[in-house]
């Protein structure tokens, strides 16, 4: 009996962040690509938080945008509140953060999507991989449908193998009560691909009209509004805004929670997932952090046209009753009625370790991955690498060099590195902290870093990339005036020091000199910068930023340097490491299956020594000696 069979360049299996990102990059490169989902009404559902950014997220939401992703368009299309984070701290810690109308946000996408040339959507449940000879040929659907491709992206979320878990209740389904793909899991099982089993949850959802928010922290978004998107103009966000609101657990909510363990399935055993250590559930919080007597509740609206509000902090899978109980001791929530119960959810993934650094499986040439599938937790990180699985998909089809970010370009190099040399069990989540060059890798300068490979690759246009070429000669041109142009020890000059506590000159300084004083900035100096030319806001906070980080910066361009160095010693493909004599057995283990690309990635990887690092090296140079000596004598 005959089953349809239709060929396309690309497949994308999953129509959640990651997979959106990377149907559109294959089809914006001109890549006839079809991207299957379970269900069209979940295109980019927000099935958790309602919110996109966050500290470090808010880098990889403005690095892939840069590049020339969606997200960050799509957010500030929709978004109802705007904060940037962290604005008290240093600039390399500044993030946005912005409040989604999920339906909007969710519509808006699916209408980017479905206005995509060379885009198919599809419904259908993708139920199988197809392979001959270690590489990709195409995908079946539960219906028996074959569709054949170059290549494939699996971006299948939280879906495969799903049950949602509360109490004693435990439902075979995805997010939202959507339903879940059961039988993909086994066909990659079957070629080979090692697979977790992974948790996460969420907190419930509750009736606005039930909250009395005048006992709770009201929490106002920015007066003046940054755009995640450099495309967007500025002036076009600057909209009214809705409130979130803070309140908190106390003693009373601990009581109910502990009294009641013996019925969450976290601690029963009925949950065998590993779940996030950075997003704990309330249960988890209350008995890791034994000393604490009270824990942040945010209550976050879902959208403009929705009475549903989310109770950011307080996830959980405790059976309803005792949900109610729990929730009902916190102020303002006295009366609160649940629309949607909070829930646990486990789900099946891979071990990320079975990538290369393309996200591409080191096992099935032409097969991709991004997102909750490859083990990270987030829509942030989902959907970057989602968007780097899409493109090296369209790279390897187009007969390209893939495109890899390092941890000295990039969040999205230090998120997808760490997935592909450590060891993960448990859902990663991007932090600040990861980053060794966070410095240099801030959210307001992605554009700088990264909109020149967005055009190489083919995704930001000419226009874009004219203006990030602009923006850096005016950048340049500003700082060069401020260190050249010095400026006198006159009346207005030491009014104006002494006015912001600066000690008064006695001598001539610089500009530059006077920003990089602790007390001063560049925005202050406009009342004794006669010649200030004008400089749009983005302009002027990189000059800042530029001139007062000067020696950090430098400094860690030096630390970059050495990585670079050490990044560009090359190690051989498939290479057999116990021919290395001085390898500890440990490193010979752990560098063979991970196969690492460079001396650099090998010293990332969990289980090889500095002392290892140094006998690889010296092995390199050995055989570079042998090699350059056996050309020598033919």
């Amino acid at each position: 009996m005959p089953y349809l069979e239709e060929t396309y360049d690309i497949i994308v299996v999953g129509a959640g962040h990651a997979g959106c990102e990377a149907a559109l990059a294959g089809a914006r490169l001109g890549l006839e690509t079809i991207l299957f989902t379970i269900s069209v009404d979940s295109i980019a559902l927000m099935p958790c938080n309602p919110n996109i950014g966050g500290s470090s997220k808010g880098h990889l939401v403005r690095e892939l945008d840069a590049l020339g992703g969606e997200m960050g368009k799509n957010i500030d299309k929709t978004f109802i509140q705007s904060k940037m984070l962290n604005e008290s701290k240093g600039p390399a810690v500044h993030s946005l953060r912005a409040q989604a109308d999920k339906q909007d946000y969710t519509r808006h996408m699916r209408n980017t999507l479905e206005n995509t040339d060379h885009l198919t959507i599809r419904q259908a449940e993708v139920s199988e991989i197809l392979v001959e000879d270690g590489k990709i040929k195409g995908v079946k659907t539960y219906s028996r449908a074959v569709y054949h491709g170059g290549a494939v992206v699996l971006a299948t979320g939280t879906y495969l193998k799903a049950r949602c878990i509360y109490g004693d209740v435990s439902n075979p389904t995805g997010p939202n009560g959507l339903q879940a793909a059961n039988y993909l899991t086994d066909s990659l099982k079957s070629h080979g691909i090692e697979m977790f089993r992974f948790k996460t949850g969420t907190p419930a959802r509750v009736d606005k009209r039930s909250i009395d928010f005048s006992k709770m922290e009201e929490q106002k978004g920015d007066d003046k509004i940054v755009p995640f998107s450099f495309s967007t103009d500025p002036e076009s966000v600057q909209r009214e805004q809705v409130s979130c609101w803070l309140t908190y657990t106390n003693e009373e909510t601990h009581k109910i929670i502990r009294e009641n363990l013996d019925r969450s399935p976290l601690f029963s055993g009925a949950i065998e997932g590993t779940g996030p250590r950075y997003c704990p559930s309330i249960e988890d919080k209350v008995v890791k952090f034994p000393d604490k007597d009270r824990h942040q509740v945010f209550v976050e609206p879902e959208g403009l046209y929705t009475n549903e509000m989310y109770l950011g902090g307080m996830s959980s899978s405790l059976p309803e009753d005792v949900q109610y109980a729990m929730y009902r001791t916190v102020p303002g929530l006295e009366n609160v009625k649940i629309v949607r119960n909070a829930y646990a959810i486990e789900y099946d993934c891979i071990n990320s370790l079975e990538l290369k650094d393309t996200l591409e499986f080191k096992k099935i040439s032409g097969l991709f991955s991004g997102g909750q599938f490859n083990g990270s937790s987030g829509y942030e990180e989902a959907a970057v690498q989602g968007f780097m699985a899409g493109v090296n998909a369209a790279m390897k089809i187009m007969g390209r060099e893939p495109v890899v970010l390092d941890r000295s370009q990039a969040y999205i190099g230090v998120l997808i590195d760490d997935l592909v040399t450590k060891e993960n069990h448990e859902p990663y989540r991007m932090m600040t902290s990861r980053a060794e060059y966070r410095l240099l890798l801030r959210q307001d300068n992605a554009d700088l870093r990264l909109r020149k490979i967005g055009y190489e690759i083919g995704l930001v246009s000419q226009e874009e990339y004219e203006d990030v070429l602009n923006k850096e000669r005016a950048i340049k041109g500003e700082i060069e005036r401020l260190n050249n142009t010095n400026i006198g020890a006159n009346s207005r000059v030491q009014e104006f020091l002494s006015d912001h506590k600066s000690t008064p000159l006695k001598t001539g300084a610089t500009l530059a000199e006077l920003v990089r004083r602790p007390e001063l900035d560049y925005f202050m100096l406009t009342k004794i910068d006669e010649k200030r030319p004008f400089l749009t806001e983005d302009v002027q906070e990189q000059v800042n930023i530029n001139i007062k980080y000067e020696g950090y910066i430098r400094r860690q361009m030096q630390q970059v340097a050495q990585f670079k160095k050490m990044e560009g010693k090359r190690l051989p493909d498939k290479f057999d490491y116990s021919v290395v004599n001085s390898l500890r057995k440990e490193a010979v283990q752990k560098l063979n299956q991970f196969q690492p690309v460079s001396v650099g990635q090998a010293s990332r990887i969990s289980g090889v020594s500095p002392a290892d690092i140094s006998v690889l090296l010296v092995y390199l140079e050995q055989v570079k000696q042998e090699r350059h000596l056996a050309e020598k004598t033919n």
